[in-house]
């Protein structure tokens, strides 16, 4: 797939809506650009779901406390 963009005089593009529908691009969503000889490329950023980690963690008999889940999202925003 081609398709051209525009660049405006503050450095932002306009990612032509059948490119993001391909994609899977929203609003929001970040993307990076990899530069070598040949062009660039673009890809975008998927960040693991944040809620993830606690699927099926009511099931059992002792649910992680308040403090354990704030510690574990704590780390899961440092990664980002």
């Amino acid at each position: 797939m081609t398709q051209e963009g525009t660049v405006t005089s503050k450095g932002q593009i306009t990612i032509p809506a059948s490119v993001r529908r391909h994609l899977g691009l929203c609003a929001g969503d970040r993307v990076e650009f990899e530069c070598g000889e040949q062009g660039a490329v673009l890809r975008p950023i998927r960040v693991a779901d944040p809620f993830a980690a606690f699927a099926g963690c009511l099931s059992g008999e002792n649910p992680p406390s308040i403090e354990q889940i704030v510690a574990l999202e704590r780390r899961n925003r440092s990664h980002e």
